[in-house]
């Protein structure tokens, strides 16, 4: 199978096109996208640190001056909120961002974090055991990363239940040339979220709780430090970040480990190996596929001259599985000790929420692993390729 992210059966098993592009073209240019797709560990992990490339070039030029057409006008509200946040920005203002938010995010913070983590995890788990099974995902995988940054950022409790559906919808606009309708449902989320992250942002502003957005309310236009469209950025990329990927690493891992149900049952008799699972699961069946920068300067990749204005479509889930960095890499290993996997990403752009994410998976995998779980039915993919995530996984306990 050729490398194709619009083919169910393809996002369903991405990795034997993957090892046919290490293989034979591992710097290739894929023309429905325009993009160059890199499939190598070694260039991936290079590409992320080289600052010839941005996630942005708006710091350096007009969409005219770099070459390209501007969005077109409806999805400005979209943007507006997206490039606030710091993914999305390159330095000095990246910097400054990361910054401000890094501090609740110390290795020393998540521990602080975890027996929290330890109670909800435990508590959604039980949940599932006592109705004899269900949707693991829906009802274990969502609600725990969901609840732990909603705790961390101040909102409400009562307001919870929108941000999964925002954060999905805002999602959309990631996948590789997505549809006018998909595009229109991104740019409404994002509005919506950014609005109510607004007047939430300004109210605490006038009557702080002990909570990120209250501390980052505290500081808007205070000189150069945070004004109201980063702080609405940054929360938005923060809500979203901080479960996106970790709802889809509990969903992919589950149906990793019942599919190699010999690792499953290692893994429940040692619980010393939850911390190299998480690990591996995250490396087996990445739930960030690709991450997309630009090209800044004119560079070379695998001696392919790739010019400025381009875009590099780095491949994730193709590292992750080259075998010139992992040992038998298509075998799950849950003790799998050499295991440099990239699902975190690397340089500026490393994943803020890492620490909080395997926090929060470590605990969600070891309440899970006595209830003895069972599938009831082989998953079915969500078409997204990029964010790449099951829509349900049944289980019985």
């Amino acid at each position: 199978m050729r490398f194709d992210p619009w083919n169910p059966a393809f996002v369903a098993h991405p990795y034997d096109a993957y090892a046919e592009l290490r293989d034979t073209s591992p710097v290739s240019f894929f023309e429905p996208t325009g993009q160059w797709l890199v499939a190598r560990h070694a260039d991936v992990n290079a590409l992320l640190r080289d600052r010839r490339l941005g996630r942005s070039y708006l710091h350096m030029a007009t969409h005219e001056a770099f070459g390209k057409e501007p969005e077109p006008e409806f999805q400005e509200p979209f943007w507006r909120v997206i490039r606030a946040g710091m993914l999305d920005v390159e330095p000095p203002i990246h910097t400054r961002l990361r910054r401000l938010v890094s501090k609740a995010f110390t290795p020393r913070m998540v521990e602080s974090l975890r027996p929290r983590v330890r109670k909800i995890a435990t508590e959604l788990a039980q949940g599932l055991v006592e109705r004899g099974g269900g949707d693991l995902i829906s009802e274990v995988a969502e609600p725990l990363p969901v609840t732990v940054i909603a705790e961390m950022l101040g909102i409400p409790d009562q307001d919870r239940p929108l941000l999964r559906p925002w954060s999905a919808d805002i999602c959309g606009m990631y996948e590789l040339n997505p549809a006018l309708d998909v595009q229109h449902t991104a740019v409404r989320a994002a509005q919506e979220f950014g609005d109510y992250l607004r007047d939430l942002s300004r109210t605490r502003r006038d009557n702080p709780g002990d909570d990120l957005i209250s501390s980052l309310a505290q500081v808007l236009d205070e000189g150069d430090r945070l004004t109201e469209d980063e702080l609405i950025g940054t929360c938005v990329l923060l809500l979203n970040a901080g479960h996106e990927a970790t709802v889809n690493v509990t969903g992919n891992g589950w149906w990793s480990l019942f599919r190699n149900p010999a690792e499953l049952d290692r893994l429940r008799a040692d619980r010393s190996l939850l911390q190299t699972a998480v690990e591996e699961l995250m490396r087996w069946d990445t739930p960030l596929q690709m991450f997309e920068r630009w090209v800044l300067e004119d560079i070379e990749i695998g001696g392919v001259q790739i010019p400025r204005g381009v875009e590099v479509a780095l491949l994730f889930g193709s590292a992750n599985r080259d075998p010139e960095v992992f040992a038998d890499p298509d075998r799950l290993d849950v003790g799998r000790q050499d295991n440099p996997h990239i699902s975190f990403g690397a340089g500026i752009h490393f994943c803020l929420g890492a620490p909080l994410a395997r926090v929060e998976l470590i605990e969600s995998f070891g309440a899970l692993l006595d209830a003895k779980l069972n599938l009831v039915e082989e998953p079915t993919w969500k078409p997204g390729y990029v964010i790449r995530g099951l829509q349900s996984l049944r289980v019985t306990v």
